[in-house]
């Protein structure tokens, strides 16, 4: 039992997305969130990558499927289930090496979905954006919330 917390704890600190990754899926993630503003949502995008794959990606959905649930990264989430389902992967062990980009701080409905669906994710990655900025166009200061990495790995 305790070779395999150490198994997994190492897997978990091996994998960390380079600088370069991140920008390119957190342009990614911006981009999903423009097109959710240009469709009368509100402006989150969300992806899932694993292995330089995306997995899993969303934008807000609610008001055009006037659905609640709909947010970015339930989306996400969803594809992300259906692509393990579909290749017979484990998700628990696809989600010890995937990354969240997400350009806002989920939600508790979305964060509490991630911990009790999938467990962890192994990067949580958020844009900052101050409110008074234009989500779309936000300055660019990378940062993961401790809150919301704790919420979804405890």
């Amino acid at each position: 039992m305790g070779t395999q917390a150490g198994s997994e704890a190492a897997t978990a600190e091996s994998f960390c997305p380079s600088d370069e990754e991140i920008d390119k899926w957190m342009s990614c993630a911006f981009d999903m969130a423009r097109d959710a503003l240009e469709n009368g949502e509100v402006p989150v995008g969300c992806l899932m990558v694993h292995d330089d794959e995306v997995v899993g990606k969303g934008r807000n959905e609610v008001n055009e499927t006037k659905n609640a649930t709909r947010h970015a990264e339930m989306v996400a989430l969803d594809q992300l289930l259906d692509w393990c389902r579909r290749g017979n992967r484990d998700a628990r062990s696809v989600c010890e090496r995937t990354a969240l980009y997400v350009t806002v701080e989920p939600c508790i409905m979305c964060a509490a979905a991630l911990r009790l669906l999938i467990g962890r994710l192994s990067m949580l990655k958020m844009l900052n954006v101050e409110p008074q900025k234009d989500p779309v166009k936000p300055e660019p200061q990378l940062f993961c919330s401790e809150k919301e990495i704790k919420i979804i790995r405890s």
